[in-house]
Formats: C-alpha cells, sequence, structure tokens
C-alpha cells in the first residue's frame, strides 16, 4: 500500500479511536501528552506524526503501535504476506515499521513487528508506549543497534536478543553506515 494512502487511513483510525472512547480532542492530549493542535492535524492528515507521537498516541489508547496501524489497514487473513502487512514510516527519521502478526483470527496478544532504522538515526519511545506490554524482546537480524531502556545501554549485534526490562523510556540508535534491521516481539498484558 503507498505510503500516502497508509498515512490517510491511520488519520481516519485515530479518529475513530479516539470517538469510540468518548474522549475529545482535549482528552486525548491529556491522556498521551501531545497537543491538541497536533491531534488535530494528524487526524486531518495534514501532518504525518513521528514514531514518538504514535507511541503516545498508540499508549493513550491501550495499544501497541502494531495494534493501531492493523487498525488502519483493516485486512488480512492468517497468513501475512510481506507485500499486504501494514507499513507506517516516520517522516522525521526515515523509521520503517511493519506489523507482521496477521490481523484476521481471534485476538492474539502476541504481536511480531519488523524494524528498519536508517544510518545515523534515532527513535525515542516515552514509557506509555509500553505500559500494556507483558514481555517484549528484541532479535537483531542486520546491522548494529544502540537500544536504551531506563539509562541502561545495550549494543546489539546480528543474532543478538534482549528481552525488555519494565516499562521505561527507550531509544533505539543506529550507529552505523547500513540500515540496521531487527524483529520486536511483544506479549500484550
Amino acid at each position: 500500500m503507498p505510503l500516502h494512502e497508509s498515512s490517510t487511513h491511520l488519520a481516519r483510525r485515530l479518529k475513530t479511536e479516539r470517538e469510540a472512547r468518548g474522549w475529545s480532542l482535549a482528552e486525548l492530549a491529556e491522556r498521551s501528552g501531545v497537543s491538541k493542535a497536533m491531534i488535530s492535524k494528524i487526524e486531518r492528515d495534514e501532518v504525518s506524526p513521528t514514531a514518538a507521537l504514535l507511541g503516545r498516541l498508540s499508549g493513550a489508547f491501550g495499544l501497541s503501535l502494531s495494534q493501531l496501524l492493523a487498525r488502519a489497514e483493516q485486512g488480512g487473513g492468517l497468513l501475512a504476506r510481506a507485500a499486504a502487512q501494514p507499513v507506517w514510516q516516520d517522516p522525521e527519521t526515515g523509521f520503517i515499521r511493519r506489523a507482521l502478526t496477521p490481523a484476521a483470527g481471534p485476538p492474539t496478544p502476541l504481536e511480531l513487528i519488523w524494524g528498519e532504522l536508517p544510518p545515523g538515526q534515532a527513535v525515542d519511545y516515552p514509557a506509555a508506549a509500553f505500559a500494556f506490554v507483558q514481555d517484549q524482546q528484541l532479535l537483531m537480524l542486520e546491522g548494529v543497534l544502540h537500544f536504551t531502556q531506563g539509562g541502561v545501554l545495550h549494543v546489539l549485534h546480528p543474532g543478538d536478543c534482549l528481552r525488555f526490562g519494565p516499562p521505561e523510556a527507550c531509544r533505539y540508535e543506529n550507529p552505523g553506515a547500513a540500515p540496521c534491521r531487527y524483529v520486536v516481539v511483544l506479549l500484550r498484558r
């Protein structure tokens, strides 16, 4: 799916999630820490939200970013073909996040997420983005990743697998000259 079309679906989904809860823009702003003006612009598809903003918004809804993106795409069967998996790109860093878990079938607390971070880029997530997570692990596939959680830096190489600690703010940073690719597995509460 083209990225612009995906952005339009995401804008509609955010508004739908907010309205389904009976929340005003002000209430979502208070719960997420994102300004009313920014939420309004995102819902009108005037700006494309960054990973950090989507992390705050999805956390306020009690959803993972992958669940929010999958709901925005509204599709899939029990098989999630690579070409049909919901993809979102951070307009600020070029970070690509792909939801690997098929959207159809009974709800599952297990999610698989593909991440690709361009060279020299970093993405920060607030602790609120992980408040609903019971367990989370990251498997490095390619490149080098500096992952910081709660002030502890982990330098990850291909094949390394890191189990996250309790929900805390974290930072994904690619110090290398090539993209780094990884898979995150998370288990919701």
